[in-house]
């Protein structure tokens, strides 16, 4: 008989939960998502000693956004008493950095309907520690999302949990089964708007963000763009198309997210389409770039650098490469065109951001802007110098 054992006390405090009920939040989301929140699952987000740094990454995407989720809070207990968009963004959005489980659940006044693990480390393993407090949030009645390389349905201590608590785990970097996996057929071609993949200099640099970014400026310009998230984070932020490339065995990567694409391609029409990176291809540890170059065969890529950046994230002993030779290396090994450069502004003024826009233009000879602290039409001015072809599509902004 398998017994599941024992969540230890130190984790959080005992939650009276009379007060505490199963119930929807109605929160003023609205605001922050622009749609109708009535059919968002609530969440709390676990992101202990990493929010707004590099690991902590899907906790950061999903306050910048969610489509999916309502987060009510992040867990950090090393900023608890802050303003999440604050830590980000310098921006308050009213969602709060919390010490703990207790401390979130009884901000939250109910219990919500997910917990996510909002941190990626390069294990992609859960801690022992990490373990309870995820079986914690179980025993509570909290779905977990979990987008680990660690696939917890797997695991029969956390399946029992799961019958025990009538809750689901979502492992989100879970493949299909191998014999439903897609090979790389050649029906890209079939693809006939431009595709344009969000590359970057480094992983950990905010090439999700700005794929993210980019894409909604497109479309509130009139020019219908759809993403391909290519992560977890992409994946469990709401993207409609996506696959969690680095968990498909080799064989299948290009197959997987060219079957993705044109599956998008011909369900939505779109006018572009927007493809998520992964890693870098300059980076020996990651190895997602080179499959999405061959599976998405972008038209157009947009690279994204961290100009303060000097050693790779979680690999100090090697330097960071210049926009330059990464350029060289994917026009090199792939028959696309950078067609513009965004900044990760990380350390960083904003007179220093602007100095380093002017001297990236005049080095590169393209484009180049900072999603975040500039204007959204510099992305779409991006495009459609490159794309000429878009431009009929655009709409004045009031």
């Amino acid at each position: 008989m398998l017994v599941i054992p024992p969540v230890s006390s130190l984790i959080s405090p005992v939650i009276n939960l009379k007060s505490i009920t199963r119930n929807k939040h109605k929160r003023s989301a609205a605001s922050r998502f622009g749609k109708d929140q009535s059919r968002l699952a609530t969440a709390i987000v676990y992101c202990e000693a990493n929010f707004g740094a590099l690991d902590g990454k899907t906790a950061n995407g999903l306050i910048r956004r969610s489509e999916k989720y309502e987060i009510l809070s992040v867990i950090d207990s090393e900023k608890a008493g802050l303003d999440t968009g604050m830590v980000l963004d310098e921006k308050p959005n009213s969602i709060p950095i919390c010490r703990d489980l207790a401390d979130s659940l009884a901000q939250a006044g109910s219990v919500p309907d997910a917990f996510i693990f909002g941190m990626a480390p390069s294990s992609g393993m859960l801690s022992k520690h990490e373990r309870a407090l995820v079986l914690e949030a179980m025993s509570h009645g909290m779905n977990i999302v979990n987008g680990l390389h660690e696939f917890l349905n797997d695991d029969p201590v956390f399946a029992a949990a799961c019958v025990a608590n009538k809750v689901t785990i979502n492992d989100v970097r879970k493949p299909r089964d191998k014999k439903n996996l897609r090979l790389f057929s050649g029906r890209i071609s079939e693809v006939t708007c431009p595709r344009i993949a969000v590359l970057g200099t480094d992983c950990a640099i905010g090439k999700r963000t700005t794929a993210n970014i980019l894409t909604r400026a497109l479309n509130d310009r009139g020019i219908k763009a759809v993403m391909i998230g290519t992560g977890q984070t992409g994946l469990i932020q709401g993207a409609r198309y996506g696959v969690a490339i680095d968990a498909i065995p080799s064989q299948f990567c290009a197959g997987e997210l060219e079957a993705t694409i044109v599956e998008a391609f011909e369900n939505e029409n779109p006018d572009v389409i927007i493809i998520e990176g992964q890693g870098s291809l300059s980076h020996p540890a990651f190895s997602s770039t080179s499959f999405i170059l061959r599976g998405s065969c972008p038209d157009g890529v947009v690279l994204q650098h961290a100009p303060r950046r000097t050693q790779r994230c979680d690999f100090e002993q090697m330097a960071m490469p210049t926009p330059v030779a990464e350029i060289n290396l994917i026009q090199t090994i792939s028959d696309t065109k950078v067609i513009g450069l965004t900044i990760n502004h990380e350390d960083m003024s904003d007179n220093e951001v602007s100095t380093a826009i002017t001297q990236y233009e005049h080095e590169l000879g393209i484009p180049s802007t900072d999603a975040l602290t500039r204007p959204p039409e510099h992305l779409v001015e991006m495009v459609t110098a490159a794309f000429p072809e878009l431009q009929r599509k655009l709409i004045a902004v009031a």
